[in-house]
């Protein structure tokens, strides 16, 4: 409530980058301070044994990640885990640092709950944040209950034709500090980026990130691909097949969209934010319908991830339900607040024992072979 309050009385009208920074800058500091982590941890961690979720060859103490996109650089990852995210997916991550686009480049729409980014991927690049990954190596040791994905992306500048380069690169670099990793294609920032969806691209990017990593001794790095909510159907179903004929460990539904159908918010708010990404409360519709085609498509063969829209526990456990055996937010969190991770997990063990499941890893797909006037929450 008093985070609301803030939002409502101040945040919204500060500059929403700048607000992200502070943020983000005041969690590191908090979580620095001796014995801060393990207190917070102790209060926001997922701690229901409900929760606990076993995929992609590691254990979740709960099911709700942090999206990429938050986390840029590797900075916060312990922070964030202390809010009591499951996971933190860092990145995206590209071969070599780039500034992104110019700002003004984040905006909120405050009355559809959502964001657009036109970031650009932004970022330190893969060798000062594997430098940052290797310093929390050595100072955390085992004592680290985080789950670090890794999200990396193409290099504005580095031509198309060199594309598959530019991904092994950061991949060869990052997957020591990986817990999984995922090759986005999705993002709408980068020019020409979603055009390596198209599966006669893509093939080639995925089959060589994952020969790398075999190559450099990383052959058990559970390996996904991030897709976009504007794919056509049929795109959608061959990227299925793609990643199941390659061997893939999952798929992330969805990245950003650049739809900005049945937007709340006025004509000249949405025109001052302008083109990029949305995120947030209207994507829930879409993203949905992409997991449930994509389980339809894959069964429980490969680990779905469900992020967009997700809003409620309810939204995290209808997810679950059609398919996705992890969820992700980010959009939530910024309007939702620090404790907004707690809530989550919270809501979604109630979810879970009100619907006689010992665990939330036996709802995942159960309502996918329902038809829908049928599924039920």
């Amino acid at each position: 409530m008093l985070y609301q309050m803030l939002f409502h009385a101040v945040l919204r009208h500060t500059d929403a980058e700048a607000v992200h920074r502070l943020s983000f800058a005041a969690l590191r500091c908090v979580a620095a301070v001796p014995g801060a982590a393990d207190a917070m941890r102790r209060v926001l961690g997922p701690r229901e044994q409900e929760l606990a979720v076993t995929a992609l060859g590691r254990e979740f103490r709960g099911p709700l990640g942090l999206a990429a996109g938050f986390d840029k650089n590797a900075e916060g990852i312990d922070g964030l885990t202390v809010l009591g995210f499951g996971h933190v997916e860092v990145g995206t991550v590209t071969a070599h640092p780039q500034p992104g686009n110019p700002a003004p480049r984040l905006f909120r729409l405050v009355d559809d709950r959502a964001i657009v980014n036109r970031m650009g991927f932004n970022n330190q690049g893969s060798v000062v944040v594997a430098d940052r990954l290797l310093e929390r190596s050595r100072q955390r040791g085992s004592r680290s209950e985080a789950v670090v994905g890794i999200n990396i992306g193409k290099t504005k500048v580095t031509p198309e034709s060199e594309a598959v380069g530019d991904y092994t690169t950061s991949a060869r670099r990052l997957a020591p500090f990986a817990d999984y990793m995922v090759v986005n294609v999705s993002s709408p920032n980068t020019p020409g980026l979603r055009d390596l969806q198209a599966v006669e691209r893509l093939r080639p990017l995925l089959a060589e990130v994952r020969a790398t990593l075999d190559a450099e001794g990383h052959s058990t790095l559970p390996l996904l691909v991030k897709i976009a909510p504007d794919l056509a159907d049929e795109d959608i179903d061959a990227v299925a097949d793609l990643a199941l004929d390659l061997g893939l460990d999952g798929i992330i539904a969805t990245n950003t969209t650049i739809a900005r159908d049945g937007l709340r918010s006025d004509a000249d708010t949405v025109r001052e934010a302008g083109t990029g990404g949305l995120s947030g409360a209207p994507l829930k519709w879409r993203s949905m319908q992409v997991l449930k085609r994509l389980r339809a498509r894959v069964g429980d063969r490969l680990v779905l991830i469900a992020v967009g829209g997700i809003e409620t526990p309810q939204d995290a456990w209808e997810r679950i339900r059609a398919g996705a055996t992890l969820v992700q937010g980010y959009t939530g969190l910024i309007y939702g607040g620090p404790l907004w991770p707690r809530t989550m997990h919270r809501g979604l063990a109630r979810l879970a024992r009100a619907a006689g499941y010992a665990s939330i890893a036996d709802a995942v797909g159960v309502d996918a072979d329902v038809p829908e006037d049928q599924a039920h929450g």
